[in-house]
């Protein structure tokens, strides 16, 4: 092979390599700037997921139980659940809670209850719902907690939808809440309360024990291959509507109470003071307690050492037991 032959061969092995190196080169750059901007982001001071609205102020909302209702919209994106019983006849309902995701459709969307009310004060939320009790209205329209009335916009801010059975047909999405907020002069930029996060590792396999009873009663099951916990409500799986996938947390809690009497309709749960609780996180059992000293504080949870309870990054589910 001649001297020329070689340097040509050289040459274009130099280029090919180039090229190569220019491509992947270009190629790792994207991944590696995707996964840094994703890392710029902020942790959810709810869910210590990173997302755009990490910080916004959270909003809550009242979702109906009962099995007509589901599959409910909205339910599998929320970063917070709370769910609770209303009845003495262990009738529960949940109030969402949303920061990171911004559902396209929320509902079905259900009255507000009293005892709801200190929850949202703790997180600094604003309140959506459909109406209410009448205590629970009373304080919500003296300005309690900066809430949204659907009794008031509907038409505006919530609608309903023709194919569900009324009273069950009341809906809403983030963007309308948004709008709402805007209007009635509430700011969305300041979260309030954060908790604290850390990646999980898959410990051992335990499961929460079966909650509540009938067409109410709720299972979760531990999946040690996405350290989370998947959903079942009423024996079937709980889907949301959305998305059309189970529901699915990285910790459930089990916040234990007790309960008094209102009416013949009503129950009203303790939610301000303490008690005992459980934390499922990782497939273990967290022994522990639960502690919120005023209506405007937040909900904190500790381990039987004392310590605050740092959750697994992901959504968190708090389920009330009243004895």
């Amino acid at each position: 092979m001649s001297h020329k032959a070689k340097i040509f061969i050289i040459v274009m092995v130099a280029i090919v390599l180039s090229m190569i190196g220019i491509v992947f080169g270009t190629r790792n750059n994207i991944e590696i700037g995707g996964e840094l901007a994703g890392m710029s982001l902020p942790e959810s001071d709810l869910s210590g997921e990173r997302c755009q609205n990490a910080k916004r102020r959270p909003v809550a909302v009242m979702l109906s139980s009962d099995p007509e209702t589901r599959p409910l919209s909205g339910i599998g994106e929320a970063d917070l659940v709370f769910e609770m019983p209303v009845t003495d006849g262990g009738v529960t309902r949940m109030m969402a809670v949303f920061q990171c995701e911004l559902p396209s459709e929320i509902g079905s969307i259900r009255s507000a209850r009293e005892d709801f009310i200190p929850w949202v004060q703790g997180l600094g939320a604003v309140y959506a719902h459909w109406g209410g009790e009448k205590d629970a209205l009373s304080k919500l329209n003296g300005g309690i907690v900066d809430n949204i009335d659907a009794m008031k916009y509907e038409g505006t801010y919530y609608y309903r939808k023709n194919d569900v059975r009324p009273p069950h047909n009341g809906f809403t999405s983030f963007q309308l809440l948004a709008q709402a907020s805007a209007k009635l002069g509430y700011n969305l930029e300041k979260s309030a309360t954060s908790y604290k996060h850390e990646k999980g590792k898959s410990l051992e396999i335990t499961d929460p024990p079966a909650l509540y009873e009938g067409n109410f009663s709720v299972q979760w099951r531990y999946q040690q291959d996405s350290n989370t916990y998947r959903r079942w409500r009423g024996g079937k799986e709980e889907i949301d509507h959305n998305t059309s996938k189970q529901v699915e947390v990285s910790n459930v809690v089990l916040l234990k109470t007790t309960w008094s009497p209102i009416s013949k309709d009503y129950i009203n749960v303790k939610t301000i003071g303490s008690g005992e609780a459980v934390i499922y996180k990782n497939g273990e059992a967290v022994n522990g307690t639960w502690e919120k000293r005023t209506a405007t504080d937040s909900l904190v949870f500790y381990d039987s050492t004392g310590q605050k309870i740092k959750f697994t990054i992901g959504a968190i589910w708090i389920e009330t037991l009243i004895k």
